[in-house]
C-alpha cells in the first residue's frame, strides 16, 4: 500500500473514531482532536481541568474504541513506586517471580498524577520515554502501541505536589479542559440520566496504530516549516536573541528542543488526520498552544498582570 492511500485510510478511521467517541462524549472536540493527535504521533498527554468534566471517561472511551488494552492509575499521597511498576515477590518453591503492576498495559490514565509525591511521579518517567521499566535489575519492555494519559486539577493545589519541569516535558501536549456549552451540557444530562448505556466499538488493532504511527513519521516535511518551528521554539526563550520583549519581560523559562520535535511531528499528524500530506506553517501553528503551554514558565510579573501562556505564544507566530 503506498503512503498516499495509507494517508487516505488515516483520514477514513480517524473521522469513524471521532464519530464513535462522540457516542459517549458529548462535545470537547479540541480536546479529543489533541488526545488523538497525541495517540497518533506517539506521545503523552496531560488534560487539566475541574472535577467532573469527563476527563477519566474520555480516556476510557478512547481506550475502548482504539481496541487497546486500559488501566487506570489513581494517584495518591501515600501511592509507592512498586504500586506502579510491580514487584517480586517469593512464591511456594522459594523462587522470586515478578507481579506485572498497572503500568503494563497499553494506555495508561494517570489520575490526578499531580497528588503523589515526586518519587512515586518518577516512576512513570523511564516508561514515558524508553517504553521500558527496570525493576530489580530486570528491564522489562512495555506493550506497544503505549501512552500515558495523565489528569491534574488546577484548582485545589493543597496536597499536591506539582509534576517536575522533566516529567512536564516527557507530555507532548498539555490539554486543558473547559466548562461545556449550555447546549452540550443539556445534551450530557440528557444522555447520562436515561437508562440508555452508548456501545463504543473498537475500530482499530495496536498494529494498525504502530503502523500509522510509522506513517506520520515517513510524511515529508519542507525545510522552512522546520526551521518555523525551530524559530518559533527559540522565541520563547527569555536570552535568545530572537525573543520578543513580551518573552523577556514576562517569561522565566522557555522551551527546549523537545518542544521543536513535537511541532514537527504534531504537525504532520495534524495535517494527515486532515487529509494533507505534508504539513505546513499553519498546522505547526494549530499545535502550537496545546505543545507549548507546559513548558513556557511565567513569572510574577506575567501572573501579576493576568497574562496567560495561550497569549504569549500566539505573539509569537
Amino acid at each position: 500500500m503506498s503512503d498516499v492511500t495509507a494517508v487516505e485510510q488515516l483520514v477514513s478511521k480517524y473521522n469513524a473514531l471521532r464519530q464513535e467517541i462522540k457516542k459517549v462524549i458529548v462535545g470537547q472536540d479540541e480536546v479529543v482532536e489533541q488526545v488523538l493527535l497525541s495517540i497518533f504521533s506517539g506521545g503523552h498527554a496531560l488534560l487539566i481541568g475541574v472535577p467532573g468534566l469527563a476527563k477519566t471517561l474520555l480516556v476510557n472511551t478512547v481506550a475502548q474504541a482504539l481496541g487497546l488494552k486500559f488501566k487506570r492509575i489513581q494517584f495518591t499521597p501515600d501511592l509507592m513506586p512498586s504500586d506502579i511498576l510491580g514487584s517480586e515477590i517469593l512464591d511456594q518453591n522459594r523462587q522470586f517471580k515478578f507481579i506485572k503492576g498497572p503500568i503494563f498495559a497499553n494506555i495508561i490514565l494517570a489520575d490526578e498524577i499531580n497528588r503523589t509525591p515526586p518519587k512515586t511521579q518518577a516512576a512513570l518517567l523511564e516508561a514515558m520515554q524508553e517504553r521500558a521499566v527496570t525493576i530489580a535489575g530486570h528491564h522489562y519492555k512495555l506493550d506497544l502501541p503505549y501512552f500515558v494519559l495523565a489528569t491534574q486539577n488546577p484548582i485545589e493545589q493543597e496536597g499536591t505536589y506539582p509534576l517536575p519541569e522533566a516529567q512536564l516535558d516527557r507530555f507532548m501536549f498539555a490539554v486543558n479542559l473547559d466548562y461545556p456549552s449550555f447546549s452540550e451540557e443539556v445534551d450530557v444530562v440528557k444522555t447520562t440520566t436515561s437508562g440508555e448505556v452508548a456501545q463504543v466499538n473498537p475500530l482499530f488493532s495496536a498494529q494498525e496504530i504502530i503502523d500509522f504511527q510509522q506513517l506520520i513519521r515517513r510524511i515529508p516535511v519542507a525545510d522552512n516549516v522546520i526551521e518555523y518551528a525551530v524559530t518559533l521554539v527559540g522565541k520563547t526563550r527569555p536570552k535568545s536573541s530572537s525573543a520578543t520583549e513580551l518573552v523577556k519581560n514576562y517569561i522565566d523559562w522557555g522551551a527546549g528542543p523537545r518542544a521543536s520535535q513535537n511541532l514537527i511531528l504534531g504537525a504532520k499528524a495534524y495535517s494527515a488526520l486532515h487529509g494533507k500530506f505534508s504539513p505546513d506553517i499553519e498546522d505547526v501553528q494549530k499545535v502550537a498552544i496545546g505543545i507549548l503551554r507546559h513548558r513556557l514558565i511565567k513569572n510574577y510579573k506575567a501572573e501579576a498582570e493576568g497574562l496567560t501562556i495561550e497569549e504569549i505564544v500566539t505573539s509569537l507566530y
